[in-house]
C-alpha cells in the first residue's frame, strides 16, 4: 500500500484534495493511504509515509523538510498551484506516484 503524505499550513485546506486523490485511487485499482496534516505534524508523519507532498503555500519549507526526507529515502515536492486550486486530485495522485517511481 502506498503512503502518501500532504502537508499543509494548517492541515484543513488540503482535506477536499485528499478526498478526490481517494477517490481517483480507488477508481484506478490504486491501493493508497493519503492523509493531510499540518506543517507542525508533517515531520513527525514522514516516517510512515512513501512520499511527501507539500500545499504550495509551504513550498518555501521544502528544504527545512529536505533534510529528514534525504534520511528517509522519502521524495518530496510541492504540489502544482494550478493542480491544487482546482482540487485536481487526478493530477496531483500522478505526481505522487512518478515521484516514488523515480
Amino acid at each position: 500500500m502506498k503512503q502518501i503524505l500532504l502537508a499543509c499550513s494548517s492541515g484543513m485546506s488540503t482535506s477536499l484534495l485528499v478526498k478526490k486523490m481517494q477517490e481517483v485511487a480507488k477508481e484506478k485499482g490504486i491501493e493508497a493511504e493519503i492523509w493531510a496534516v499540518s506543517q507542525d505534524k508533517a515531520e513527525t508523519d514522514m516516517e510512515k509515509a512513501d512520499v511527501l507532498l507539500l500545499g504550495p503555500q509551504m513550498r518555501f519549507l521544502k528544504r527545512k523538510f529536505s533534510k529528514k526526507a534525504d534520511e528517509l529515502g522519502l521524495p518530496i515536492d510541492s504540489i502544482d498551484p494550478v493542480a491544487y486550486g482546482r482540487v485536481d486530485g487526478e493530477a496531483v495522485l500522478e505526481k505522487a506516484l512518478e515521484l516514488m517511481a523515480d
